[in-house]
């Protein structure tokens, strides 16, 4: 029974988002303004409705913590990466969980801004990071320079996943610095650093379907570094944020396991 609610539920919303995705897809090529638009309806009026349903209907549980409880004008969040819904969840603003009160933008593979339905033209219009597969390291960084004086100049908050790529099973991966580096000397920002755990449990639809309603999606602000100003600091703070993620994944597992012994 749980799985046919859920089913139900998901397919819903999905049918729900079909109609802004195709006015995106249709207008994107004739109108960024008008793309931008709808996007903005997305996020601010459909992505609230869903989630509603979601919890009102599948009981999907989240937890969201903070370490400080004050965080800086403007920042630059670097986490792990399990799932798509990552990016609602920093977003904020779709389940008035993280960030709400800023306008989030994310460093992504340009793979995601052609030909997937709804994200796509939401990563274009938006100007979120599409760093590009093919050019090298240099178009990559450059890109990433592009972007970072992009969102300080706009009072944005730029979010990094440092591993490169979604964790399949959510063991944390390596985290790259080149990227984050790049970032760090652009924006001479503030580190906050984040971590998030269970979102590996619904990476696909068939997982979405089976494990939405089971499963306690948890996110929590962890530190806030100021501004690593040297080559030195920016590696220390890299090392000791993936130390502190490893630490509060092993923290929520061990909960979950004590639990589930109950």
């Amino acid at each position: 029974m749980t799985l046919l609610v859920n089913i139900i539920a998901v397919c819903t919303c999905i049918l729900w988002l079909s109609v802004p995705a195709i006015l995106n897809i249709i207008c994107y090529p004739f109108s960024k303004k008008a793309c931008v638009k709808i996007s903005d309806y997305i996020v601010k009026v459909c992505a609230p409705g869903i989630f509603s349903v979601f919890k009102t209907y599948i009981k999907f549980n989240r937890t969201f913590t903070r370490e400080t409880e004050k965080l800086p004008e403007q920042f630059f969040v670097i986490s792990n990466h399990q799932s798509l819904l990552d990016i609602p969840i920093y977003t904020g603003r779709y389940i008035e969980l993280t960030f709400p009160e800023y306008d989030v933008r994310f460093v992504a593979k340009d793979a995601l801004a052609r030909h997937i339905p709804l994200v796509s033209e939401m990563l274009r219009s938006h100007d979120h990071c599409m760093i590009p597969r093919k050019g090298g390291a240099a178009k990559a960084m450059k890109t990433i320079e592009d972007f970072g004086k992009r969102v300080v100049e706009r009072k944005q908050i730029p979010v990094l996943f440092p591993e490169g790529t979604r964790s399949k099973d959510g063991t944390l991966g390596t985290f790259y610095s080149a990227g984050f580096r790049k970032l760090v000397e652009t924006t001479k920002l503030p580190i906050v650093v984040c971590a998030l755990d269970n979102g590996y449990k619904i990476n696909d639809l068939k997982h979405v379907f089976e494990n939405l309603s089971k499963i306690n999606y948890k996110c929590k602000v962890l530190k806030v570094y100021p501004y690593p100003e040297t080559k030195e600091e920016q590696v220390r703070v890299l090392e000791e944020a993936k130390e502190l993620v490893q630490k509060q994944l092993d923290e929520w597992r061990e909960e979950d396991k004590l639990l589930a012994s109950k």
